[in-house]
């Protein structure tokens, strides 16, 4: 394991080595607008293959639980092989692999298997880890440590523009589909896949090619502890867990909520634009959220959001129609700035464990695995309107670490 240090004053010396920061973040949102978008294709995949299939919502939110499933088997040897190949050729390889497995949609629709689906997905996330891993802690130190969850609310906020396009695009080509026969419908999935393996072939050659700044790296010298020694981190895995067990939740369920599922709104293709919408309020918030963390603290702002969201989501619970619509829409605003701000409150203060701390925390976002499939079982069962009452327990864990879990030893 390696652990990472900046001096972002010898800024004449980072443009010796490369690009400076400014010119390697606005390369690295690349990466958060590619891995925004494939991941939120799986909205538009889940209600797809469960109509092409004739799935139950548990078995249709396998999609989730083997997408995420990878960064909890990933997760820790992605930061191993990060400490050992550096994080430029970690975001090549990430890159690399993720090409892979979008490449793999094709076969997987020729076969018309979801077996075959489900691994296509599994190879795309493993790729996305990596590149989740490897990015996340090269933004926090590309500048001062005050002003890290501002940078990441940044990137993130073109992670949001990827997951707001995906559901239009994912619409169009795919749920759009009108084709009457399986084999068809399987086919719907081919070329759009296609296009992102080679669009992320591209990047990964750009940054193979492209000279990033150096970020110091030393090795560490065997410590007392570990980096589980940290209160502060492992609530905030916690915390992870869930806030993206309950966003990966409700944006799944979207479409199915919006159409028979639920409120009988709207058919799929329509409903999808919805989710765009939710998305859409995500990246708003991130651009906001970026400027009000100058001012305001971080821990206040989660607070904040977490409130709202709970709010929200009981309104749509109590209530029917476009009310209970767009109070479901209305929480990804409140989403936004969520992820970012709960990693950088986890990983500050960790010092020469901030790669391995990273690593713990993408870890913990297999929530986005379990939480869902336990919603899948709860819609199943009682119905998708009260299975979102799962998601008020995450959130109210949410508040609790942005009042008092992020708060060090």
């Amino acid at each position: 394991m390696v652990s990472i240090s900046t001096n972002s004053k010898s800024n004449s010396g980072t443009q010796a080595q490369g690009m400076n920061y400014k010119g390697a973040l606005a390369l690295l949102t690349s990466l958060f607008f590619m891995w925004g978008f494939l991941t939120c294709m799986n909205d538009i995949l889940i209600p797809h293959l469960k109509g092409l299939f004739d799935l139950s919502i548990t078995q249709a939110m396998l999609v989730q639980f083997t997408f995420f499933g990878a960064y909890f088997l990933m997760s820790l040897p992605a930061g191993w092989i990060i400490g050992k190949i550096g994080y430029k050729m970690g975001i090549v390889t990430g890159l690399g692999v993720a090409a892979m497995g979008a490449a793999l949609f094709f076969p997987a629709a020729a076969f018309l298997s979801y077996g075959f689906f489900l691994f296509a997905l599994f190879v795309l996330a493993v790729g996305i880890v990596v590149l989740q891993v490897a990015a996340n802690p090269f933004v926090a130190e590309l500048g001062t440590p005050e002003t890290a969850s501002s940078r990441l609310n940044l990137t993130q906020g073109f992670n949001s523009l990827g997951t707001t396009v995906a559901p239009i695009f994912g619409a169009y080509l795919i749920l759009d589909n009108t084709s009457i026969d399986s084999a068809g419908k399987a086919e719907a999935v081919q070329m759009p896949y296609l296009g992102l393996a080679i669009a992320l072939a591209v990047i990964a050659v750009i940054f193979a090619l492209v000279k990033l700044p150096k970020i110091q790296e030393v090795e560490e010298e065997k410590a007392e502890g570990s980096v589980w020694k940290f209160r502060h981190l492992i609530l905030g895995a916690v915390a992870i867990f869930t806030y993206v067990g309950a966003e990966v939740s409700i944006g799944s369920a979207l479409v199915m909520y919006f159409g028979d599922e639920g409120l009988h709104l709207f058919g799929e293709a329509e409903a999808a634009s919805y989710v765009s919408v939710f998305w859409g309020g995500a990246m708003i918030g991130r651009f906001i959220g970026s400027a009000i963390m100058q001012k305001v603290s971080a821990s206040k702002v989660l607070a904040f959001n977490s409130v709202m969201v709970v709010a929200l989501v009981v309104v749509s619970m109590l209530t029917n129609g476009y009310v209970a619509m767009w109070s479901l829409v209305l929480v990804g605003l409140f989403n936004s700035i969520m992820f970012p701000t709960i990693f950088t409150l986890a990983i500050d203060g960790l010092g020469r464990y901030t790669s391995q701390g990273s690593g713990v925390l993408c870890l913990a976002i297999v929530g986005g695995a379990i939480i869902p499939m336990i919603m899948g079982v709860l819609a199943d069962n009682f119905g998708l309107r009260n299975a979102f009452a799962l998601t008020i327990i995450c959130y109210g864990y949410i508040l609790f670490y942005a009042l008092r879990g992020h708060k060090h030893n």
